[in-house]
């Protein structure tokens, strides 16, 4: 059986390294540039290219795979996008490399060989062995279905070596370059996000950098990914990779802005939601297609990228036989047979949507678009970029068509172009790293687990260390009277990056599997028949991290383990929280008003958090007695409810001195009204109470006041100091309460 030690240093890990440096010469044909990129790629095993478009990408990951082939002797794949197999198939021709052979399933793989095929098919490929896998416009990892790119990741992770490839991630989505690392086998993105970010409870629940951990970041990122934009980036010259100008005309097409009758608003405006944004599209698709008709008239050739099907349906009406339209219902064969023809001029213009050839496609043939806007930063970049890219000779020209009812669309796209911008210019870490080799593939987690430091007074302990160590080496069987405490709940929050915090897991078994140590030692030091009270809610799974929104029963997987553990399973109390403020503070879809009037099929009720008792078998050799004086009748009947409805969910204990540099979220310590209410039912005077994830001192805090005993453990240092203020100050105050 696997010992507490070596669980919490199988939780570190490194990675192996599995670069290798190449024997043989690169291809010739690629510039010196994309040779340094390939090499690093090579030397770091598992590395991201994000490159912008017509910097050579294809060229760069079918030498990498050739190299890779060559190394481990197995077949290598390369997942991309439909529309972009065959040109990829065309590239490797033109410069001269490998055949790429292009496979509809497992079956058609060879001992050898560079084989390609699209991401629909990734299920037909589930028994090949590989030596290395690509994955083409990477950027599916965040696009496709939480189930699927968690398919991804899993069916490769076993794969030794793996390249991901695309224009950029989407900017400030912070998520997506978790999914990278993911995928990489980097990291999981829940170290990355205990190492440098915060989840911000107070906007959102949104996970934001960590102030002075940006440049921290950036320069991790750079170690396992090149972000480039231009040969100059990595000290070449951009000769042969000027860009023409890029001419952005906005379209507004006058239309009826005069709200519905029976409406809720006097004007039509688009707010910030795609149901809106759709709703006006539709709306106006015959005075915008009206427009578009009107712009495309004359010789050049044109390329209209739309978003629904009424909208491809009108502009085939519009256009008739002067457009090929390719659709996302057609065959395959169909849409690269369309593509072909217009690709070579055999007809003038050609719609289609982003979801079909905004990916990968390289049309510098083409420099006249128009574009049906929406609030996708990635969409507008990538559908820009199949025009706007190396190797285009004449200035572009992109028409954006939008009805004046939806004019903060470009707005919004400007924001997170200038968010882009940024993102790139902090990855400015790119040359250095690649230059000095300095490829970092892990993230170096603390696992100091042999000290464990102690202050002590006359009614309180408390231990700066590991819990599950505090409890074995410091406190006596059968010594506590109460435990009280609310634990990291699972993957949620990410307090640290030590190794050791039961919050910096992969996720909630693996949570589980460390939590079912310290119920051992719980169970140990517990008095026979007395009580452990855990604070706790059922946490919400996320559809980019777990594929599907829907509750994890976290209090239940609590129930089982305490009762696989010995306990018996006492109580559960529901604490009212306001449904408002849950929706105000997260913005969940779920409570919002306009999904309930939208369908309310999605809508669900709030999240009530709850504290969950657990006694241990045997006689209580202490009885906890009561009179009606200190535990009058209606207080008994309000305690003896299932559910606690006058909680006061902000009168907690001040956390704000104890924060340091080095926090990853805010304080959130335990509401003082549920650690009295529940001392008060489960423990005498002068009883010794613990608390193995004590925080700020909370639980001590009002355990000292009401007469009791107090032994913790806090893992993070600030934390710990400012609990022992917190308990001086409750020591003090209950010396003058016991003395009066």
């Amino acid at each position: 059986m696997k010992t507490y030690e070596e669980f919490v240093q199988n939780k570190n890990k490194r990675l192996e390294k599995f670069g290798f440096t190449p024997t043989e010469e690169l291809n010739q044909n690629l510039f010196d540039w994309q040779k340094m990129l390939v090499r690093a790629a090579l030397e770091a095993g598992r590395y991201a290219l994000f490159e912008d478009c017509g910097l050579g990408k294809t060229a760069q990951q079918i030498e990498w795979s050739n190299h890779v082939e060559h190394k481990t002797g197995l077949p290598v794949l390369i997942m991309a996008p439909l529309s972009v197999i065959s040109q990829t198939i065309e590239e490797a021709e033109k410069f001269g490399m490998p055949k790429i052979t292009h496979a509809f399933s497992g079956d058609e793989i060879g001992k050898r060989g560079i084989y390609i095929t699209n991401y629909e098919r990734l299920a037909k490929f589930d028994s090949v062995i590989l030596g290395g896998v690509v994955l083409d416009e990477s950027s599916i990892l965040k696009s496709f279905s939480g189930k699927t790119r968690i398919a991804l990741t899993e069916r490769f992770r076993h794969v030794p070596y793996r390249l991901c490839c695309t224009a950029t991630p989407s900017p400030n989505d912070f998520t997506e370059l978790g999914q990278h690392a993911d995928f990489l086998g980097i990291c999981s993105p829940a170290q990355m996000l205990a190492t440098y970010f915060v989840n911000d409870t107070a906007d959102t629940g949104e996970w934001r950098i960590k102030k002075h951990a940006v440049l921290d970041f950036w320069r991790w990122v750079s170690s396992w990914a090149s972000c480039i934009t231009k040969p100059s980036d990595l000290g070449f010259s951009d000769e042969g990779f000027e860009l023409p100008p890029l001419n952005i005309h906005s379209v507004w097409v006058d239309v009826e802005e005069s709200g519905e009758v029976g409406g809720e608003d006097l004007f039509r405006v688009a707010d910030q939601s795609a149901l809106t944004i759709n709703r006006e599209m539709r709306l106006t698709i015959d005075a915008r297609v009206d427009k578009v008709h009107e712009i495309t008239l004359g010789e050049d050739q044109w390329a209209v990228w739309c978003n629904l099907n009424d909208e491809q349906d009108a502009i085939e009406s519009k256009f008739g036989a002067e457009i090929v339209s390719v659709r996302g219902s057609d065959s395959d064969e169909n849409k690269i047979d369309r593509e072909r023809a217009w690709r070579r001029g055999e007809v003038r213009n050609m719609v289609s949507k982003g979801s079909i050839f905004g990916y990968g496609m390289n049309w510098q043939h083409c420099h006249k678009v128009v574009y049906f806007p929406t609030y996708s930063y990635e969409d507008w970049y990538q559908a820009i970029r199949r025009f706007y890219r190396f190797g285009q000779k004449n200035p572009v020209d992109c028409y954006v068509v939008a009805p004046k009812t939806a004019n903060n669309v470009l707005k919004i796209l400007k924001e997170k172009a200038e968010r882009h911008t940024q993102m790139k210019e902090l990855m400015q870490f790119t040359r250095e790293n690649i230059i000095k080799g300095a490829v970092q593939n892990h993230i170096t987690m603390k696992t100091d687990i042999e000290t464990v430091s102690s202050k002590v007074s006359d009614k309180w302990t408390v231990h700066n260390g590991d819990c599950v160590r505090v409890l074995r080496e410091k406190v006596e069987s059968e010594s506590v009277g109460f435990s009280v405490f609310s634990p990291p709940f699972a993957d949620l929050f990410t307090y640290s990056n030590d190794s050791q915090d039961m919050g910096n897991c992969a996720g909630l078994s693996d949570f589980m599997e460390q939590f079912g140590f310290l119920i051992d030692e719980l169970h140990r030091v517990m008095m026979p028949g007395r009580e452990v009270a855990v604070h706790c809610c059922d946490l919400l799974a996320t559809k980019w991290k777990d594929g599907d929104i829907e509750y994890k029963d976290f209090s239940g997987a609590i129930s089982s383990a305490f009762r696989s553990r010995g306990f018996l399973f006492h109580s559960r109390i529901a604490i009212w929280k306001d449904p408002v403020v849950e929706m105000q503070r997260t913005k969940a879809h779920g409570l919002l008003y306009k999904t309930l009037r939208g369908d309310s099929s999605k809508s669900r009720v709030g999240s009530a958090d709850y504290l969950l008792v657990f006694r241990k078998r045997g006689e209580n050799p202490v009885p906890i007695t009561h009179t009606p004086e200190s535990l009058p009748l209606p207080l008994w009947q309000e305690l003896a409810s299932p559910v606690w409805m006058t909680v006061d969910q902000g009168k907690v204990l001040n956390g704000e001195c104890a924060r340091d540099q080095h926090d990853e979220r805010h304080i959130c310590p335990l509401q003082l009204d549920v650690i009295d209410r529940a001392l008060t039912l489960w423990s005498a005077p002068d009883d010794l109470v613990l608390s193995p994830f004590m925080g700020i001192g909370s639980e001590g805090y009002c355990a000292l006041k009401m007469g009791r005993r107090f032994v913790g453990a806090e893992l993070k240092p600030s934390y710990f100091q400012q609990s022992i203020a917190n308990l001086k100050t409750a020591e003090e105050e209950s010396r003058t309460l016991f003395s009066l």
